[in-house]
Parts: structure tokens; sequence; C-alpha cells
């Protein structure tokens, strides 16, 4: 007879308050210790609605049946101090922004500390100490870091202590809720591999939720797909990613295999767009007056983009790729450079006409929930640009955005414009925030990580409509990603940025061929494919 699984569930349905239909409706998992299983799907399939009833985390009036088993035990039948003892020692959880989790007023080793405290109140503080001082050595933190404050850590580095927090107590379960969607692809592939190391040496076993499927094959043994909160296939990795068998299965694997072949061909000649010279945006670190230290964000950055163009950025987090948008929305403090758009100096403008000419620059954000008002309605969020600046009466721009509810692909408008941010799907929300960065009429588009939180199947939709609408009003496109591979096929020129500079640039294929730069060897090395055999091209 084999050991017990680490987590069981039979049958499970979930069913949120008020909700029509179940999110999981009868889902039966199993996995064993020590092994690796990635649950991949569609946005809504239910994979982060697993995480909350394994851990108990569902709001309250929501109904949990079925089989449900951790280390043994039903968590439902546990309430108070027992559940928290079974959440720290069975069951480890690593977040997708690991500053959900960490307390501002807090530093990292009071993090840990306090962890250990409630479950092993007997240590004394000098071994809790050398323990929390060898976990965060173990993800790479150095012992001098462990007085410094969450916000004084960059994103890479906030995440290796969630790992360090989620493995603090060996737990048999380790769930990883999209872990990496926020971090470039080097640090994304660090982060992976000690989690994965960790998890090994403990014997813990992971599940890992994911929309990557090339990150789900690199890291997990097996791969689950949900669909409508149903277990539709689940098999080994490299099985599942060359012969995937369900409908919906070969339409993920054939939409993340389109995202990394795609190449696009040169735009046609058109005026230039964009033209910036010599762009520095400096952060001053503090220092004496006469001898100041300064965070080199941007140093020197010179580009030139055409009308119906799209440029990529990619490079390590803190190379400078967020800033360099943020200078051009005026959002960023500018110590020197031009911008000009359309032939117009953007930085030196002052009173009516640079509020002209910054409308003609608008921005989609990586998370579009966080950028839309959770209480307006999705026609209100989209008109209210045209209200601020006066630009149309009330009437008239609600009727301005059902025809770009429309145009983004939200038909009919009446069905949309009514609901709020929170009612839609992820895609949804984020083509409702395209449609509000196209209201003012803009010339050029900054998509800063527009699509990293999006499944492959969505981000495939979201990139044509892009190209689509592209081609329609003659937008330039600036595409901040850390994805080369999505770069590579969206783009039309890819650059590299290495600390604050421009280290490579050139056709996204060439570069994933033959790279040149260091950083940009390290990118593409770390860089998750699917793999690649002799029933891929079939499926």
């Amino acid at each position: 007879m084999g050991a017990e699984p680490v987590l069981q569930l039979r049958d499970l349905v979930v069913r949120y308050p008020g909700a029509p239909a179940p999110t999981l409706a009868g889902l039966s998992l199993e996995l064993g210790r020590g092994q690796r299983l990635a649950l991949v799907g569609p946005s809504g399939c239910g994979k982060s609605t697993v995480a909350r009833a394994v851990l108990q985390l569902l709001p309250p009036g929501s109904q949990c049946q079925g089989g449900l088993q951790l280390a043994g035990v039903d968590p439902r039948n546990l309430q108070g101090a027992a559940l928290q003892r079974l959440r720290g020692t069975a069951v480890g959880l690593v977040f997708q922004d690991p500053m959900t989790r960490l307390n501002p007023l807090l530093t990292i080793g009071e993090h840990l500390r306090d962890t250990l405290q409630a479950h092993r109140p007997d240590q004394a503080d000098p071994i809790r100490r050398q323990r929390a001082t060898a976990l965060l050595a173990r993800v790479g933190i150095p012992p001098e870091r462990y007085g410094s404050y969450p916000h004084e850590f960059s994103g890479g580095m906030r995440q290796r202590v969630a790992i360090a927090l989620a493995m603090a107590l060996n737990p048999s379960l380790v769930i990883a809720d999209e872990p990496t969607t926020s971090l470039d692809v080097a640090v994304a592939a660090q982060v992976m591999a000690e989690l994965s190391d960790l998890c090994r040496e403990s014997g813990s076993a992971l599940l890992l939720i994911s929309h990557n499927l090339a990150l789900a094959g690199q890291w997990c043994d097996q791969i689950a797909v949900l669909d409508q909160g149903r277990l539709v296939e689940q098999a080994p990795a490299r099985q599942l990613l060359l012969t995937p068998r369900s409908p919906l299965a070969q339409r993920l694997v054939a939409r993340a295999r389109e995202l990394e072949a795609s190449c696009s061909p040169a735009p046609p000649p058109a005026a230039q767009l964009l033209a910036i010279d010599n762009l520095r945006c400096w952060h001053r670190l503090g220092g004496p007056p006469w001898q100041p230290r300064w965070l080199k964000a941007v140093d020197g950055v010179s580009l030139r983009l055409q009308a119906g163009e799209t440029v990529g950025l990619v490079g390590a987090s803190g190379c400078g790729k967020s800033t360099l948008c943020l200078a051009l929305m005026g959002l960023a403090e500018v110590r020197g450079g031009t911008v000009r758009l359309q032939g117009q100096d953007l930085l030196t403008g002052r009173g009516a006409g640079r509020r002209l000419l910054r409308r003609r620059i608008q921005m989609v954000f990586q998370d579009p929930l966080a950028c839309l008002n959770p209480q307006m309605r999705v026609g209100e969020a989209i008109a209210d640009p045209l209200l601020i600046h006066g630009l149309a009466s009330p009437a008239a721009a609600r009727q301005r955005a059902r025809e770009l509810l429309e145009a983004v692909g939200l038909s009919p408008a009446e069905a949309f414009e009514g609901r709020r941010p929170r009612q839609l799907s992820g895609g949804q929300q984020q083509r409702v925030a395209i449609a509000r960065a196209l209201i003012l009429e803009p010339r050029l588009l900054l998509c800063d990580e527009s699509v990293s939180m999006l499944d492959a199947e969505v981000q495939a939709e979201i990139l044509a409509l892009l190209r689509q609408l592209q081609q329609k009003l003659g937008l330039g496109l600036l595409f901040v990603t850390h994805d080369l591979a999505v770069a590579s096929g969206f783009c039309h020129r890819v650059i590299v940025l290495d600390g604050g500079r421009i280290v490579e640039e050139g056709p996204g294929a060439a570069l994933l061929a033959d790279p040149q730069a260091a950083i940009t060897r390290q990118l593409v090395a770390a860089c998750p494919r699917l793999p690649v055999g002799r029933h891929a091209q079939s499926n």
C-alpha cells in the first residue's frame, strides 16, 4: 500500500456566495509527497479557488462540499488555533504579489521570527534567529539584510522572502500561485530554481498555479488542465505539451506555440512619431549637496518610433523599462535629454498646449483591475477621461464609450457598460483598460507588461486586438515586457535595456537566435520554451 497523499480532492464542489454556478464542479486531484503538479487553464477556470479551498480561505457563506484531505486531515473540521497550526505546518503558500503577505511595518527578520514563534513557541530566540538567517541565506539574501523592510527590496528579493516564509516550517505541501508573473525571466528562473530545490530537499510536494505553459513544463512533473471547475486532462508535463488530447489543452498549447513562433513583418514606411534623445531620469539617493548619490534609472536612452510601429522594451528588473514609460507620461522627473512627439517637444511645453500634447500618449498597465475604479461601472470608467478634460457632454461621452466597447470586442456594449470591473474576466478587464486608453484618441500607447497576467489564449486575443487597433488607427506602440518570446513575435523591433542604457536592439527573432549583449544572453537562456518533438507540429 502506497504512502498517504499529501493532498487529496474527491469530487470537490465550491460555490461562492451568490454565484449562479459552482467555481469548482466536482474536481478530483491527488498529490503525493515530493511530487510537482502544475494547475493550468483559462481565466476563471478555478485554479486559485483550489488553493483557497485547501487553506479554507473562502469568503464567508461559500459552500465547499466533497472530499478534501490535507496531510490526512480535513481542514474544514478545524477552527481557530488548530486550523492555523495546520496552515503553517502542512502547507506553505507563495503568492503572486509578495507585498500582499509582507507587513510593511515589520523587518524581513521579524516576519520569519514571528512565523517561527507562532508555531514553535518553546524554541529559544537565538535558535529562531539562527533558523531565520539560514532560511534567508538559502534563498540568496545575505544576513545583513535581516533588519531591512519589504519596501527596501526588489520584487525578486521580496518573492525570495515569501519562499523563505513558505518553507520555514518544512511543510508537506507548497502552493505557489502565479509566483513569477511580475518578475523578469532571469529572476523568475532563479526564484523557481530556489523554490524547486527547497521542495526537493525537504520532500515537500509542489502545487504550481500558472498560466505559463512553458514554465509549468519546465518545473513540474505533471500538468493538470482545468476548465469551468473540472479536470479535463492530466498527464506528464512533456507528454501534455507535445500531444495534448483535450480540445482545451490543444487550444492552449497551440496559442502558446503561436506566441513563440510568430514574427511581425516590418511596418510600412510611415512618419516618425516619437523621437527620444539622450533621455536621463536619475533618482537622488542621498549624500551631501556637493556629492549626491544617484540611481541612474534611465541614463542616456535614444530611440525612434514611427506611426504604426511596435517597439519592444525588454530587460532585467530595475533596468529602466517602466521608468522610461513614466517619464514619457510625465510621472517621473527627467534630468536631461529631449522627447519629441510628432515633432513637438514633450518636456518643455506648458499650459493647455502641453496638456493637449500629453493626451496623445496613453498607458495600458499590467494589472487592469488595479487601474480601474472598483466602484465605477465599465461605461463610466471609459467615458470619464472625456468628462475630466471637458471634451464631451455626458451623453456624448457615454455614446463614445459604447463605440469603444464594441471596438475592443465587448459586444454588445449594453451587456458590459453596466458591469463593475470585478464582474469581468481578466481578459475583459484588459479590454476595458484599452478602451479607456483609446478614448482620448492617442497617437502612442505605452503597454507596460499588459499581457503578463493573462493565460496564453487570452494573451493571444489581446495582442491580436492591439495589432488590429494599431493598423486601424495608425498607433505607435511601446511594448514593455519581460517575455522575450512574446516580444519577438509581437514587436517589429526589440530594444534591450541594462542599467538604464540600451545595450542591444534589432528584430526579436535575431536577438533570440544570436544574442550579443551579456544580459540578452542571460534573458534568452532563462526564457522558458515549450518542448519540441515529432508530435508538436500536428497540434
